[in-house]
């Protein structure tokens, strides 16, 4: 009996051990697999944190910058949160997306509301500028003191420029050029964009063109190269001086502008040609400080005209070429001038001369319809037997402002003598006679030297 209570009971508790060794194992199991899950869970949460800690300190500044500086990266997350939690990974694209957006709209109110603030200020500006430019014209008109003149001279400068920075600044804001024009020669267009830039005594126009610019295109293609040229000459030294050339082409003309200044890295004709295009919307918060809004603007009436502008440092000078390019689209036949009428016998002409009264004019002088005189160039005197011609690359230098004003005073003193000693039947006539001014003097309408 005891051998079979004894093996009984060796069964029992060898049952009970392995039960409990069952048991263990299978704790210990559970065990491994909750410590794993308890280690992902921590790792997640630690791998959450990291990646909102990155989110907010560089992932939401650099896409902040990215929205203002195009060509600003954004830093990706820190893990392989596609692999790792995907949930988390989409929650975090839709938080980017939408501050993204937000961001966005933001710059774009706050651009746009910069701008109507700058078109309204710019077209203060102009109203003003053409107000001071008529009270300018009128004091020449007035006064023939070649000092006085040579004042009114510089004013009459200084005020176009205030008024192309003001044009361009509206245009780049979404205004119009504002100006309509007869249809011109493209040397006129040139030399129309050459009298509003401070250096225009440096700028060499060579050659001419046979064609004209429609009227519609002619203000922004001015505009355009004021903004050129003046960006030639300011980079450029001041002894050097801004070449401008025609080159006709199968659809077109090109006028090419070459200075001798500093060539382009390769980043700022990435920037300019980005610029000049017109397709990118240009953010008045990025024109820098000062601003430069030269080729943006040249971009903005390119695109809204139908020309082109391009910059390139292939200039043969060592500086940078930019070149407009006309297509026939914008292209007429330039507008023939019109050629003086002779004297009527019975109307006294005056010459210009230096006191009223003046000296009467040859009957072979051409004068305008009104009997007015006008101004023809001098010969230029041939030197002497056995001296040696002047060099014909040579150019004489500028005519300074002074004798400019006394040619330009001497021309009025004349003008009103004529117009006071023409009959009454005839003196409608005269009042209307077109505005000859000296060739070197300034025009005071629009375009001035």
């Amino acid at each position: 009996m005891e051998p079979f209570l004894l093996a009984t009971a060796f069964v029992v508790v060898a049952g009970a051990c392995i039960a409990a060794t069952v048991q263990l194992v299978r704790e210990q199991r559970a065990s491994a697999v909750l410590r794993a899950r308890n280690a992902a869970l921590t790792r997640g949460i630690e791998l959450r944190e990291q990646e909102l800690r990155h989110l907010a300190d560089v992932r939401l500044p650099e896409l902040m910058e990215s929205l203002t500086n195009p060509g600003a990266d954004v830093t990706g997350p820190l893990h392989d949160l596609a692999r790792e939690a995907p949930a988390y990974d989409k929650a975090l694209r839709t938080v980017l997306e939408l501050f993204a957006g937000s961001a966005e709209g933001v710059r774009q109110r706050s651009d746009q509301a910069a701008k109507a603030t700058l078109r309204a200020m710019m077209r203060a500006v102009q109203s003003l500028a053409n107000e001071q430019q008529l009270a300018i014209t009128t004091m020449q008109e007035r006064h023939d003191d070649p000092d006085v003149l040579e004042g009114l001279l510089r004013i009459d400068h200084m005020n176009a420029q205030l008024g192309r920075r003001a044009q361009a600044t509206a245009v780049l804001c979404g205004s119009w050029p504002g100006q309509q024009r007869s249809a011109s020669a493209l040397s006129d267009v040139v030399r129309g964009a050459t009298s509003r830039i401070r250096d225009y005594l440096r700028v060499n126009l060579e050659g001419t063109a046979g064609n004209a610019v429609t009227s519609r295109a002619v203000e922004p293609i001015v505009l355009t190269l004021a903004e050129l040229l003046d960006n030639a000459a300011r980079h450029s030294r001041p002894d050097t001086t801004v070449e401008v050339n025609f080159r006709p082409a199968h659809n077109g003309v090109a006028i090419i502008i070459d200075d001798a200044g500093v060539a382009m890295e390769a980043e700022e004709l990435q920037r300019a040609s980005e610029l000049l295009s017109g397709e990118v919307s240009v953010d008045v918060h990025r024109l820098g400080d000062p601003p430069r809004i030269g080729f943006a603007v040249a971009g903005v009436l390119a695109a809204r005209y139908g020309f082109r502008v391009s910059v390139d440092s292939r200039s043969p000078y060592g500086g940078v070429r930019a070149v407009v390019f006309v297509p026939n689209a914008l292209l007429t036949t330039a507008p023939e001038a019109r050629r003086p009428e002779p004297v009527p016998a019975s109307l006294p002409a005056v010459a210009a001369g230096p006191e009223p009264g003046g000296a009467p004019v040859a009957p072979d002088t051409p004068a305008t319809a009104g009997g007015l005189p006008k101004r023809t160039r001098a010969a230029v005197p041939r030197p002497p037997a056995g001296t040696d011609a002047p060099d014909a690359g040579e150019r004489p230098p500028p005519r300074p402002a002074r004798e400019t004003a006394a040619g330009l005073g001497a021309w009025q003193r004349g003008t009103r003598s004529g117009r006071a000693s023409t009959p009454p039947d005839l003196g409608g006539a005269a009042d209307d006679a077109p505005f000859d001014a000296p060739s070197d003097a300034p025009s005071t309408e629009g375009e001035r030297p």
